[in-house]
């Protein structure tokens, strides 16, 4: 059986036991936005033990009319979410992470560039 995943359209695949190893270096580095929608903030909000809005208040910056989970800053230009953990190197809502993280590597970003993608992941094969 094949363990590695794939996407149509994508020139690549993925090994998801290059995780383990990696670190978390998909959960950290410039600074940018890790979007989740109404139904994930649920999600992580119950997984995390807190009503919806004490979530958002912690946790999640508004951009525009959209959600994004806020970072903390890890060095001078590395940051990393909110919710990686520091002394895991893993994600610490990993089953309820939102879509955005949950179908990476496979970012339409990356379709065209397999180069840029294997320079953000070890998992690509």
């Amino acid at each position: 059986m094949d363990k590695f995943l794939e996407e149509e359209g994508y020139s690549y695949k993925f090994d998801p036991s290059a995780c383990e190893a990696c670190g978390g270096h998909c959960c950290t580095g410039e600074s940018g936005y890790i979007w989740a929608k109404y139904d994930e903030i649920e999600k992580m909000a119950e997984f995390v033990n807190l009503s919806l809005e004490d979530f958002a208040t912690m946790y999640l910056r508004k951009v525009k009319h959209r959600y994004s989970l806020v970072e903390k800053k890890l060095s001078e230009d590395n940051y990393a979410c909110i919710f990686f953990d520091e002394t895991l190197k893993r994600c610490s809502i990993y089953p309820v992470r939102p879509r955005q993280c949950r179908t990476f590597p496979f970012w339409e970003q990356f379709k065209n560039d397999e180069d840029e993608v294997r320079k953000e992941c070890p998992g690509i094969v």
